[in-house]
């Protein structure tokens, strides 16, 4: 075999960013998310069962800064990730593989979960109720 100076198997140093690279990276990096937010969930729903002072405590820890912060990215890891996996089935048709087509729906599921979340978190904050 000739030597090219290429590595054989190329890491992520070797190509160039492109959206659809971070599309597929933060597909999975938003699966995992969500994971661990259910165990949150999971953990909040346990409160509710162990009583009104364990839940006082939830929603306590919930309110803060730091748990808004992680509700709000919860939500757009959330929001994202059903964007970008309703594009895949799109693409599990057969359609969206040209080019610009699969830059342009990257881009769309993106700017989709942020408009989401955005959405969402104007409606809580504002009061709403469900």
């Amino acid at each position: 075999m000739a030597q090219t100076g290429r590595p054989l198997s190329p890491h992520l140093q070797v190509y160039k960013w492109q959206v659809q690279m971070v599309t597929s990276i933060l597909h999975r990096a938003s699966g995992i998310i969500l994971a661990v937010g259910s165990l949150l969930i999971t953990c909040g729903l346990a409160s509710l069962a162990a009583g009104p002072e364990a839940y006082a405590s939830f929603t306590a820890c919930a309110g803060s800064a730091l748990g808004m912060l992680v509700l709000i990215g919860w939500t757009l890891a959330f929001f994202y990730h059903l964007a970008n996996g309703i594009r895949h089935l799109v693409q599990d048709t057969g359609k969206g593989y040209a080019i610009a087509s699969f830059v342009r729906s990257s881009w769309t599921s993106i700017i989709v979960a942020i408009l989401l979340t955005i959405v969402t978190w104007a409606y809580v904050l504002a009061g709403g109720q469900a």
